[in-house]
């Protein structure tokens, strides 16, 4: 069963460490999901690393739509994929950085080409391409049962580490990365 809407529409920080442990999923020509097991919170126009920190563009649009849609862009070759928080028109989001693999591992290992494990998710470049997520899966609402990316109840991580986001050249003074310690999947 996916988290309700209800449950994006708070405090992109809040809903960042309570994904931790939950369940994303694609399903598509094949099913492949992962417990989520880090990530990060953006602030949007208050938050010099947020895509919407310069405003409303072609690119950060996507940030300005209702909690729960999905918002995927790229970076370095690489696509990432969030998931908006707050009210729809207040730009704010959570990116996942890292899964643990559930289901569809073999599809994993064949979209990665490497058969060693901890490396098919261990980041947020990685595990789209191992979840097979594009930018094609904007405006994707994770909240609805038959959406092909959503995200379900899981059980909720217990235990979490926080830090400074990784990547992030001007960072806010608090600790908005969100990670199982110990779990081998974190991105390192």
């Amino acid at each position: 069963m996916p988290l309700g809407k209800p449950f994006y529409e708070r405090d992109p920080a809040a809903v960042a460490r309570e994904l931790l442990g939950r369940v994303l999923v694609v399903d598509r020509e094949a099913e492949c999901s992962g417990a989520i097991v880090e990530t990060e919170a953006y602030y949007g126009l208050s938050d010099p690393a947020s895509r919407a920190a310069r405003g409303k563009t072609k690119l950060s649009r996507w940030m300005w739509e209702d909690a729960g849609t999905s918002f995927v862009y790229m970076v370095h070759g690489h696509w990432l994929f969030n998931v908006i928080t707050e009210r729809r028109g207040k730009p704010s989001g959570v990116l996942i950085r890292a899964v643990e693999p559930r289901e569809g591992v073999e599809e994993m290992r064949r979209r990665r080409q490497t058969d060693r494990e901890t490396n098919l998710t261990s980041g947020p470049g990685k595990l789209t391409r191992a979840l097979g997520i594009t930018g094609r899966d904007n405006g994707i609402a994770v909240y609805l049962p038959r959406s092909s990316i959503r995200i379900e109840e899981g059980e909720r991580a217990e235990n979490v580490a926080t830090s400074h986001r990784i990547g992030v050249r001007s960072d806010l003074p608090e600790h908005l990365r969100f990670f199982i310690p110990g779990n081998p999947f974190v991105s390192r």
